[in-house]
């Protein structure tokens, strides 16, 4: 499983238009599942975002200036939100030619019960979720604060 989390003041993800997902201060995190994945890999990556010290020591409300600009503070102590973007792309490999092979991402049917699974356990870990559509072409809003950006592959163990 891999993910690509950026530190956000707001964030949010529109289908034809519509507004589907929203969070305030949190993480805005394109996540995938890859070929073979499984619960170990959930977890691993949920046990990750919702414990990721990316945030300074009093976050405080979106816009707010930080007590401290160390990164000492998780997702749940800071008080933010998670916002999942299903994005099979992350494992579009271009090592050879210039089209993407996308051979390295779970079947559809799979990828959505992984990020299902992924969501669940992030709930469960006391961080509000918010998530895109799986499958749909959506437009994502990001507001980054820092920038801050933090790369997850279950597999190579980061």
């Amino acid at each position: 499983m891999r993910a690509v989390a950026q530190r956000c003041r707001r964030a949010g993800v529109d289908v034809g238009g519509e507004a589907v997902a929203r969070i305030g201060l949190g993480l805005c995190v394109f996540v995938a599942a890859g070929r073979g994945d499984g619960d170990a890999d959930v977890a691993y990556v949920a046990d990750k975002l919702a414990g990721l010290r990316v945030f300074p020591e009093a976050a405080g409300p979106p816009g707010a200036s930080e007590a401290s600009p160390r990164m000492t503070a998780s997702l749940r102590e800071a008080g933010g939100s998670l916002l999942l973007v299903p994005q099979f792309t992350l494992y579009g490999d271009v090592r050879r030619g210039r089209r993407p092979d996308f051979g390295g991402a779970a079947p559809p049917d799979a990828g959505r019960a992984l990020l299902q699974a992924l969501a669940a356990r992030v709930r469960a870990a006391g961080v509000p979720v918010a998530e895109g559509v799986f499958g749909a072409d959506m437009t994502v809003h990001v507001e980054n604060w820092g920038p801050v950006t933090v790369l997850l592959d279950s597999a190579r163990g980061f």
